[in-house]
């Protein structure tokens, strides 16, 4: 990592040294989630209008923020939904359903250009790898190595998000070891920065994950972080804190934090009330422990 990326990854921590991130680049899962909560559709301009609610909510909190371009990216740009001091990270992956995921695929989203990225104040992009026991190991590391040049050239910082999913060819497979896996491979490839499912999803018990999470450690060459998906909002504070013992730097994280919220009355009440609170507790969490 070079001395200019390693100053803008500093820009994506908190004073403590730990990342406190989070993440409101879900598109069409956040679909499904308000979908759950109400008869009627749920419309672009309505998912739209909550991720710009929480980044009024929560960047104040937050060390740096993930947002996405279907949604989400331009309007907060243009709104300064985003408080000052809190970094930028766009979500630079194009997601691909199949017939039984949301996120089937993934490929690099051409239409968002790095440049704008810059320009619009944002110091990193992300992107998400679906890992599979029966897909090419070749492929993968080809996206990868592209999004990080992607990056490098446009002075950016680069956040890979590999995370383990179901084999295409019916074979059995173990989506926990997925996660190792997955590390494996491209947590030598050069990202600034790597975010992985919390090791085992959090069960099993402290020594499982904190066993999980040191591996995690030794194998990816630079810092990493947890995302949340998999875990039980109350379930991930423990989580986090069990992963940054073993070497985490801290966390990445949406749904944790504003999962609870979805369908509520008074949107900007229950992030204030509830939203707010996970993400300082959170927040508490790794200023205390990296």
């Amino acid at each position: 990592m070079g001395a200019a990326s390693v100053t803008k990854l500093s820009s994506l921590k908190r004073p403590s040294g730990a990342f406190a991130m989070l993440a409101v680049d879900q598109r069409e899962s956040m679909r499904a989630m308000f979908a759950e909560k109400q008869s009627h559709p749920v419309t672009d301009e309505q998912l739209s209008d909550f991720k710009i609610a929480a980044l009024r909510a929560l960047t104040p909190y937050a060390s740096a923020v993930l947002i996405d371009r279907q949604f989400a990216w331009s309007r907060a740009i243009r709104e300064n939904a985003v408080a000052p001091g809190c970094g930028i990270i766009a979500a630079a992956d194009r997601f691909i359903a199949s017939a039984d995921e949301l996120v089937g695929d993934v490929v690099i989203d051409g239409e968002v250009d790095p440049e704008i990225v810059r320009r619009d104040g944002g110091i990193a992009m992300k992107l998400l790898v679906t890992w599979r026991p029966d897909e090419s190991a070749e492929k993968r590391i080809a996206m990868v190595d592209a999004f990080i040049a992607r990056c490098r050239s446009a002075g950016l910082v680069s956040i890979i998000e590999p995370v383990s999913r179901k084999p295409r060819d019916g074979r059995s497979w173990n989506a926990e070891a997925g996660i190792l896996a997955a590390a494996r491979e491209l947590g030598a490839r050069g990202a600034d920065l790597y975010k992985a499912e919390v090791p085992n999803y959090g069960k099993g018990g402290e020594a499982v994950v904190r066993q999980q999470a040191a591996e995690l450690t030794r194998i990816i060459e630079g810092p990493w972080v947890v995302l949340s998906s998999g875990v039980a909002p109350d379930d991930f504070p423990q989580a986090v804190e069990w992963a940054c013992k073993e070497g985490a730097m801290g966390f990445l994280a949406g749904r944790a934090v504003w999962r609870t919220v979805i369908g509520a009355d008074d949107m900007d009440l229950a992030l204030e009330k509830d939203s707010i609170p996970r993400l300082q507790r959170l927040c508490d969490v790794v200023d205390r422990i990296v």
